[in-house]
Parts: structure tokens; C-alpha cells; sequence
């Protein structure tokens, strides 16, 4: 394979992201205590909720905010399998069942139609949860899947980890349902290398994933410390988790919230280049572009009725030539776990997930790319669509 010349993400760290973590570095506290409180307080008035919190991973906060909404062993959640492992095997986590429906034809979003047809099978009586992915930077149809939650008393926990900043008509995807659970992995739209937020709107929730963040206990490490009660005093509640985001992390997460909007610019600038020219390519589909589109990934759909090879030989092709790539999502009905678990889970039964796998290829997109950058990709984009043209 060749040196990468342009790839497949980068993080933006500049040197007020440097100072803020050699900040807390230099105050002796390095834990979860008032960089973590600041994060989540300026994370919620962003979104426009009255609660959120700070996680060591979008996995923690999936298991966390499931299990607040009532997720457990003997229900259900209906989610889709064209999503990381994770959104999934949070439910599993639980004790819970997962029902998986298809995406929408010309989105890569969960089909309110195929939820719909879950809630109302038999099984549907089991459901407690449904979780819409928000991939790409694109959201669901939040309306139609809110309306299917309230129908069938269920709620509505949204996996954002690919969407912020996405706003639509109705308010921040992580704002819309009764959840929202964002990543800042080290490849997401802002990042604290590791980490996650939980967005709440319902008092009992939040008050819910508040205890069992951290042990079960009722207090924080911050208020121990820093209270004048004893810091050794305090009570186990319930059988808690460890999912906590240190200050060292949480201080790196504010600089990155306060430049989003500046991130977001510069990646939709990258996006509509990318669009202006793939227009006139036969053999691509132009990624959707929703309301709200916080253009977290590019999404290059190939036409492959205009190849002559597969999405797998095409982005060979581009890593050959130095592109960074990769594949937003490999279904979870491909892995062995779910093929176990659910042996009628299988690509017939989720065309239009299966077909969005074959078509495509995740390309660069990211703040600091150059213009160069972004012609090379174009470039060879063009050139493997050329070689390989039926």
C-alpha cells in the first residue's frame, strides 16, 4: 500500500486545546471535578437541554442512558444493524433483546416504516426503547420516530455519536428524542481523544444516569474533595459503573466545543467540493445531504452498475494511491456474535442496509484539509472511476 498522502482523518489541536490540558495538568487535579462540570453545562445550553453528562465513552453513555430509560433484561430495543457494534451491544449489556430494522432506501437512516412494523408485531409488546442512529452528520426522521415512541409508550434514545452539530427545524439532534449520546472519539466532528456526553430533558433520568455514572454512589469525587463534609462519607445506591470523563479530557473538549461551528465551515466547505465534482461522475451517488447535515463523514456511493469491480476493489484502488479510506458501516448481520445470536439476521432480510454497504466508501474529510488535499482525492477518485468504467 502506498504512503498515505491524504488521510482519512486528523484531529484539529491547536495550542489553546495545548494550554487548557496543561492547565489542569498543573492544578493538581486531574479527574472528574470542575473542567468536567463546565464541559457539561456549556454541552447542555449548546443542545438546549436542561441536563447533561460527561462520559468516558458514547458506549458508556449508550449503556447508561438505556439503562435509565428502563432497558433490561425481558424487553427490547429496536435499532438499526447499519451501525457500529456498539449501539447494540449496549442492549445486550443490559440483558436486553435488540430488533433490528432496515434503513430507508436513499438514506442511510432507520425506516420509521420498519420500526413500525416491529412495534406492531407481537414482539413490539416487548419494546422499550428505540434508538436511532444519526449517521454521517444526517438525522433520522425524528418526527415520525418520536410520534411512533409516544403511539407505542416507548422511549426514544438517540445514538449521536456522528451528529453535532446537526440542528434541524425542531431543535439539536441529541434534543429531539428523550436521550441523546454523542462521541468524542478521536475521529469525531469534536474530540477529547476518549469520551462522550449524555443529553437529558426528564428529571428522573437524569437523576438516574447521575448516580449510576459513577459507582452508584451519592457523591462525585469533585464534592468529596472539595465539600466540607468528610470526604470519606458517602453511600452506595445501586450497582453503578465507572464511566466518569476526567478533567484532562473535559478541558480539551470545551476548546473543541467552542470551535465546532469554525469545524463545521471548513468540513462543509470540503463536502460541497466534493459534491461540485462527483456531479458530473456517472459511477457516484451523491451522499444524501438532510436537514441539519453536520457533515461528519463524506459517504461516496458508487454506481455499480457502472463498474466493472466492487466497492472492496475500488477502495483498494484509492489506498493504493494514498487515500485514507474507510467503511461506514459493515452491518452488524456480517459479524458472528449477531450471526449467533439471531441466525435469521441476515443481509435478504435488510436489503437496503445491505445494499448502502456494497455501494460505499467513507473519504477524507476533516477541518485542516488543504485544497491539494482535496484535489488528490478527486483526482483519483476520477482515475479509478475510469479504470474501471463498464
Amino acid at each position: 500500500m502506498a504512503e498515505l498522502k491524504v488521510p482519512f482523518f486528523k484531529a484539529s489541536i491547536g495550542k489553546e486545546e495545548e494550554d487548557a490540558v496543561l492547565k489542569v495538568l498543573r492544578s493538581g487535579w486531574l479527574t472528574t471535578g470542575k473542567e468536567a462540570a463546565a464541559f457539561e453545562k456549556e454541552f447542555a445550553e449548546k443542545i438546549n437541554v436542561p441536563y447533561a453528562f460527561a462520559v468516558n465513552s458514547n458506549t458508556s453513555g449508550m449503556i447508561l442512558a438505556m439503562e435509565a430509560c428502563g432497558v433490561k433484561k425481558g424487553n427490547a430495543v429496536i435499532t438499526t444493524p447499519y451501525t457500529f457494534v456498539s449501539t447494540a451491544t449496549s442492549a445486550c449489556h443490559l440483558g436486553a433483546e435488540v430488533y433490528f430494522a432496515d434503513t430507508e432506501k436513499e438514506t442511510y437512516s432507520i425506516s420509521p416504516d420498519s420500526i413500525r412494523k416491529i412495534l406492531e408485531s407481537p414482539e413490539g409488546k416487548n419494546v422499550a426503547a428505540i434508538v436511532p442512529v444519526h449517521i454521517g452528520g444526517n438525522v433520522c426522521n425524528m418526527e415520525k420516530i418520536t410520534a411512533l415512541a409516544k403511539q407505542y409508550n416507548v422511549k426514544v434514545i438517540e445514538d449521536c455519536a456522528h451528529s453535532f452539530p446537526s440542528k434541524t427545524s425542531s431543535g439539536y439532534a441529541g434534543a429531539l428524542g428523550d436521550c441523546g449520546v454523542f462521541s468524542f472519539y478521536a475521529t469525531k466532528t469534536i474530540t477529547t481523544g476518549e469520551g462522550g456526553m449524555i443529553t437529558v430533558k426528564d428529571e428522573n433520568i437524569a437523576g438516574r444516569i447521575s448516580t449510576m455514572r459513577l459507582h452508584g454512589m451519592n457523591r462525585d469525587a469533585w464534592d468529596r474533595y472539595t465539600s466540607p463534609k468528610a470526604s470519606w462519607e458517602y453511600d452506595i445506591v445501586a450497582p453503578g459503573y465507572k464511566s466518569n470523563l476526567p478533567d484532562i479530557l473535559a478541558a480539551l473538549g470545551r476548546v473543541q466545543l467552542s470551535r465546532a461551528c469554525e469545524f463545521y465551515e471548513k468540513r462543509k466547505v470540503h463536502a460541497q467540493k466534493y459534491n461540485r465534482a462527483f456531479k458530473d461522475f456517472d459511477f457516484i451517488k451523491l451522499p444524501p445531504d438532510l436537514q441539519g447535515n453536520a457533515w461528519h463523514l463524506y459517504l461516496m456511493r458508487l454506481d455499480l452498475t457502472k463498474l466493472k469491480c466492487s466497492r472492496d476493489v475500488f477502495a483498494k484502488e484509492l489506498q493504493n494511491l494514498g487515500i485514507g479510506i474507510s467503511v461506514h458501516f459493515i452491518p452488524l448481520f456480517h459479524f458472528t456474535y449477531w450471526k449467533n445470536r439471531y441466525p435469521e439476521f441476515t443481509a435478504e432480510n435488510f436489503p437496503n442496509a445491505q445494499q448502502h454497504y456494497i455501494e460505499t466508501i467513507s473519504i477524507p474529510l476533516w477541518p485542516d484539509m488543504t485544497d491539494e488535499m482535496t484535489d488528490y482525492v478527486i483526482e483519483c477518485v476520477k482515475k479509478t472511476g475510469e479504470k474501471y468504467h463498464a
